[in-house]
């Protein structure tokens, strides 16, 4: 894919591609997250990356937010179950500033207990608006229910009572047994001399002493199926069903994405889309999702309709996935199904920056990416027996949670 990688003797990785833009996206990512919290501390991962923003040994927060804004750029970041990443866009002339702040943020912030206790209200504000949500709420409340007494079960948020209790030590604690300098990646795409780009990270992120923390995620065991409903203060029925699903490196993660796509990713033309939504019109929202783990995975299906209809709803999910379980594709069907999903596939690349992002993480995940050109191949070498053997694994009746809120009366 055209991409050089850097590394200094600390472990951190330059990973670059040059463009022939005018604009530049970098990210840094740090292979940590809320999965690697200790019992207790639910929320620290995402609580660390709100204070990134708030001081540092060099800069307050006003000169933080303004120093790329100032000339045009724009910075964010976010965490995930196992990732924790900021990213910023630029003007090619200030690439060395999104750098120098990557580095000032990442290794020198100084988490004020003043800014502390400011954020924790901002983040229990978060958490009270999500839970507002019960489309957003449910995903999390399932989430907790599949991976249920494991870390991959927890809120990304926390909770009031555990984000209320974090410390500056718990802080230190997390930063020195996750922040892994050899699991750190600053991805850049930009128009810029590979040696020269070099030099400048050199410079930067040289002196940043080596930290190898050991990487202690615990496997999640074994799972049974569960169901549950919940009677909530709302006006719709919201339903996700789900089960396991595959790892980052497992051999049926691309049959898997395949699969998932067909039956209700992007597009108006999913199978529970064109099922439930367009016939029946008895759900607004309707739709699948896969996300692969470092070593575990999770489908779900989603809905939210009217409390008289989800009961239709649901059996008619029940019945879209008991037909990719009894009945292999023709290859007609998984041409079509192919043809969508690389075509939804290149068109985001045109999204620079998700791109960017995703091929760091690959770096970090797999030592290396995939060209188009590869992922197009392996989604082509998907065959209709294999999909018929995901769906019978993945789909098993008897393996599907359940969750569900329903109107209180």
């Amino acid at each position: 894919m055209d991409y050089q990688i850097f590394t200094l003797p600390n472990g951190i990785r330059l990973l670059h591609k040059a463009t022939t833009s005018t604009i530049s996206h970098a990210c840094i990512i740090v292979n940590a997250g809320s999965r690697d919290e200790a019992k207790g501390k639910d929320g620290l991962a995402h609580f660390i990356e709100h204070l990134l923003f708030k001081k540092t040994e060099r800069r307050n927060t006003s000169q933080i937010l303004n120093y790329l804004e100032s000339v045009g750029g724009d910075l964010n970041a976010y965490t995930t179950k196992e990732y924790t990443c900021i990213h910023a866009s630029v003007l090619n002339p200030y690439i060395e500033r999104a750098l120098n702040l990557f580095e000032d943020l990442v290794f020198h912030s100084t988490f004020p207990e003043d800014e502390m206790e400011k954020e924790k209200g901002v983040i229990l504000d978060e958490i009270s608006s999500y839970q507002d949500q019960p489309e957003e709420a449910i995903q999390d409340d399932f989430e907790d229910l599949i991976f249920e007494g494991h870390e991959l079960g927890r809120n990304i948020l926390g909770t009031p009572e555990t984000v209320t209790q974090l410390t500056k030590n718990d802080i230190f604690d997390f930063l020195k047994s996750n922040y892994n300098t050899e699991e750190i990646i600053v991805g850049v795409l930009g128009n810029y001399d590979y040696k020269k780009l070099c030099s400048v990270f050199a410079r930067i992120f040289s002196d940043i002493p080596h930290n190898k923390g050991a990487v202690d995620r615990t496997s999640v065991g074994d799972y049974k199926a569960k169901s549950k409903k919940q009677l909530q203060t709302i006006a719709q029925t919201h339903c996700v069903i789900g089960n396991h699903a595959y790892s980052i490196h497992h051999h049926h993660k691309t049959g898997l994405s395949l699969l998932n796509n067909l039956l209700g990713g992007n597009g108006m033309s999913s199978k529970l889309n064109l099922e439930i939504r367009e016939k029946y019109g008895i759900a607004y929202t309707i739709e699948s999702n896969y996300t692969a783990f470092s070593d575990t995975g999770l489908f779900s299906v989603y809905f939210g309709t009217d409390a008289e209809k989800a009961n239709k709803a649901l059996s008619l999910v029940h019945k879209e996935l008991k037909k990719l379980r009894e009945n292999k594709l023709s290859e007609t069907a998984l041409h079509r199904a192919k043809q969508k999903f690389t075509g939804q596939i290149a068109l985001g690349e045109e999204n620079r920056l998700s791109v960017l992002i995703a091929v760091t993480k690959s770096y970090i995940d797999h030592g290396k990416a995939d060209s188009l050109e590869e992922i197009f191949r392996k989604i082509n070498a998907v065959s209709t027996e294999q999909i018929l053997e995901i769906a019978n694994e993945v789909f098993d009746p008897s393996r599907l949670s359940s969750l569900l809120f329903e109107p209180a009366d």
